[in-house]
């Protein structure tokens, strides 16, 4: 059997643990958070072992809130995500408080990744049908290329949305063969009485599609991306303007650059389960509510582990 990876972003939950934390708030019955679902997603859809991208701070509280509960089902592992972290040549500038991205967040994960992965983020919820997906075509037989070949999640933009405010989707271009051409991070995506919707240069809005798909972080990659990632980021350290303490080295914008470039092709696989997410405070309820009705209807046993 061909050993797979989960790789979980939890850098950015906050620097400690209880109240206020969004993505560490219980919403199963019996205490579980976000992150214990996909967990079990992925163990189930075949993937091996975990690797928790966290800053080295947190590592302590980590374990004793998840860390250690799930080592005792599957082998799990750290790297740590700190701004300092840098290539040679590169200082972090003194006044930056904002992390360097989900592209540095994987590169961390460099020596200790020796299988073909899947990345997402810790406090969405994805469903089981994209993390089969996502497995079966890592460790599947595709025809030979001399492109990088990596996978996606392809969400439907209308299963992904807030009742309480407005999101951030990479809106993704799709051939008819069902490969992505490009990504578009598109911001202050909402409801409204028509359907996903954006704000326009006008002060009104425009409608998206709602079919549309997006991609949610949640990506399939073999270990050459470790190298381009390496590669990117240095690039990405040497064009930064002068004074810029916000721009992030991001994984949808790579991966599109990295098609654009003809260096890799990326096969979207479309998923129709429903996003969970606690973007706003008001959301955890929802939440909880929906895994509630997962377990009526037996997708989901209580307590998920031991």
């Amino acid at each position: 059997m061909k050993n797979t990876t989960l790789v979980i972003m939890a850098a950015g939950i906050g620097s400690r643990f209880g109240g206020g934390i969004k993505q560490l708030e219980p919403v199963g019955p019996n205490g579980e958070i976000i992150m214990d679902y996909s967990i079990y997603d992925a163990l189930e859809a075949g993937f091996n072992d975990i690797v928790f991208i966290i800053r080295k701070d947190l590592e302590k509280d980590f374990r004793e809130v998840i860390g250690d509960r799930i080592a005792r089902n599957t082998k799990v592992s750290y790297a740590f995500q700190e701004m300092d972290d840098l290539p040679d040549g590169f200082t972090k500038p003194e006044e930056r408080r904002k992390p360097w991205g989900t592209g540095q967040a994987i590169l961390v994960c460099k020596d200790i990744i020796k299988n073909p992965f899947v990345v997402i983020n810790a406090d969405d919820y994805y469903g089981k049908e994209a993390f089969v997906k996502v497995h079966d075509y890592l460790v599947g037989e595709r025809p030979v290329t001399d492109k990088l070949d990596f996978c996606m999640a392809g969400f439907i933009l209308g299963n992904t949305l807030s009742e309480n405010g407005g999101v951030t989707r990479g809106i993704c271009q799709v051939d008819d063969g069902g490969m992505l051409t490009g990504v578009i991070e598109t911001h202050d995506i909402t409801k409204g009485e028509n359907g996903a919707q954006v704000p326009d240069e006008m002060g009104g809005y425009r409608r998206i599609d709602d079919n549309s798909h997006v991609s949610m972080n949640m990506w399939g990659f073999t270990t050459e991306i470790l190298g381009e990632l390496e590669h990117g980021f240095v690039s990405f350290l040497q064009n930064l303007k002068e004074g810029d303490i916000k721009s992030e080295y991001l994984l949808p914008t790579i991966v599109d650059r990295l098609i654009r470039d003809g260096k890799a092709q990326v096969k979207v696989l479309e998923t129709k389960d429903k996003w969970f997410g606690v973007t706003y405070k008001e959301d955890r309820q929802v939440v909880a509510d929906s895994f509630k009705e997962l377990i009526e209807k037996g997708v989901y046993h209580t307590p998920l582990f031991s």
